[in-house]
């Protein structure tokens, strides 16, 4: 029979995670609430009240509109797949040579590299800008992802790590085989860290969907601007219409949505590898 005090030590651990689980969701399903007022409901009604009726107008303006936010979505979407999919390419290859290969001054170099953590990415922005200027990429689609193709330090050290993890002797097989360090690394490496690139993949897209320092700097106008700066232009352009704003928020919040709902096991394993790590 369980005691009456472990029955509220459990009640207790329910309450805070309740507690925890309304401060993390109240502000997403108040932003999906707003977004779906009409202006005049929500400066006559209490914010916390429902949508009567449920309207889809300020969406419509936002996709349709003259704001250009739709091509907002698109420039984010396109950026977004880009440096993914050049960022996980560079950092296995380079972390395949620090976990791998054996050359001279490998460990100091990868040391060296890795400090690139400790740098903050505010202090980047000002060279970044003059570099991009001098190469004339500025207010350019290249101007928004070249400077996060090349890799990064976290995915690096990350993969270099679950590289070494491989049993040697597999890739001593190969090698027996007749395989050089190409095929070593598309045919063995690659399909057995499939947990750690779609952890990579996920943390990727979720951060640079999210992005808003670089791409407010780099970028004048709206040709390519992204979600985040579209949404914080609305906020000034549209200062009372705070139902437009919401929709907007919303808009940006979907996709990580959808992502967290078809991947929920790769997110957990992101966590429990990157923390681990």
């Amino acid at each position: 029979m369980t005691s009456p005090k472990r029955i509220l030590s459990t009640l207790g651990v329910y309450v805070i995670l309740l507690a925890a689980a309304i401060l993390t969701l109240g502000p997403f399903l108040l932003s999906v609430m707003t977004g779906l007022k009409s202006p005049a409901q929500f400066a006559s009604e209490d914010s916390l009240a429902l949508p009567r009726p449920f309207s889809l107008e300020n969406f419509t303006t936002l996709l349709t509109g003259p704001g250009q936010f739709g091509s907002a979505i698109l420039v984010t979407l396109a950026m977004t797949s880009v440096i993914v999919i050049f960022q996980l390419g560079f950092s296995v290859l380079a972390a395949y040579a620090f976990a791998r290969i054996d050359f001279a001054g490998r460990r100091v170099l990868f040391w060296v590299y890795l400090a690139g953590l400790m740098v903050p990415n505010i202090v980047l922005v000002i060279p970044l800008y003059l570099m991009m200027v001098e190469l004339g990429l500025r207010n350019t689609f290249w101007g928004l992802v070249l400077p996060f193709m090349f890799g990064s330090p976290y995915a690096i050290f990350l993969l270099r790590e679950y590289f070494r993890g491989i049993p040697q002797d597999l890739v001593d097989a190969a090698r027996i085989d007749g395989a050089g360090h190409w095929r070593t690394l598309v045919s063995i490496i690659v399909p057995l860290s499939k947990p750690i690139l779609a952890t990579l993949s996920l943390i990727t897209i979720v951060s640079q969907w999210n992005s808003f320092l670089w791409p407010l700097v780099i970028t004048t106008g709206p040709d390519w601007r992204v979600i985040t700066v579209a949404t914080a232009t609305l906020q000034s352009q549209y200062n009372g219409n705070w139902t437009l704003v919401m929709a907007a928020t919303t808009l940006a919040l979907v996709p990580l949505v959808v992502l967290f709902l078809a991947f929920q096991k790769q997110v957990v394993r992101s966590i429990t590898i990157s923390g681990f790590k």
